[in-house]
C-alpha cells in the first residue's frame, strides 16, 4: 500500500497547489473590497474599534482589502511569504474577532478563524521549494560565494 508509506516526497508539490489555491480563494475574496473605494474600506475599517482603534478607518479597510488581494497574489508566488502571512494572519483574526463580537456563531467566525490557524502553520513551514523566495533569498548553504 504506497498511500499508508511515509515518503512525502511530494511536500513541496502539495505545499505549492495549497499556496495557489488559497491565494486564489483570497485574491477572489479581496478584489471586491480593494475596487470597493474610500465607503467600503471605512465600513471594513470600522472592524478596527473592536481593538480599541478608531481613527482612519478607510485606511484600516483598504489595508484588509490589500492583505487579503496582494497578499493572495504574494501567497500563489511564494514571495515575501512570512511578512504577507503576518498580514494575513492580522487580517483573519481582526475578521474572526469581527464575528465574535457579532453574534455569528461557529458558523460565521469559523472561515476566518480557520484561515488564521492556515496561515499560523504555513509561516512555521515556508513556501517550499517551487517559491520566488527560494529563487531570489536562498538559504546561506545554498548560496554561490564567489572567491576573490
Amino acid at each position: 500500500m504506497s498511500l499508508l508509506r511515509t515518503r512525502y516526497s511530494y511536500k513541496n508539490t502539495g505545499l505549492l497547489l495549497l499556496r495557489i489555491g488559497i491565494g486564489i480563494m483570497f485574491i477572489l475574496h479581496g478584489w471586491p473590497k480593494m475596487v470597493g473605494g474610500p465607503e467600503r474600506w471605512a465600513k471594513i475599517g470600522a472592524n478596527m474599534q473592536l481593538l480599541g482603534i478608531d481613527f482612519m478607518p478607510e485606511f484600516w479597510g483598504f489595508m484588509a482589502a490589500f492583505a487579503e488581494t496582494v497578499g493572495g497574489a504574494l501567497l500563489v508566488l511564494g514571495l515575501f511569504f512570512r511578512p504577507t502571512l503576518i498580514l494575513l494572519l492580522v487580517t483573519m483574526l481582526v475578521a474572526t474577532l469581527r464575528h465574535m463580537s457579532a453574534g455569528d456563531g461557529f458558523g460565521g467566525y469559523s472561515h476566518s478563524l480557520e484561515a488564521a490557524i492556515l496561515f499560523f502553520a504555513l509561516y512555521f513551514i515556508g513556501p517550499g521549494r517551487y517559491s520566488l523566495d527560494k529563487t531570489l533569498f536562498p538559504s546561506n548553504k545554498h548560496r554561490k560565494t564567489f572567491q576573490v
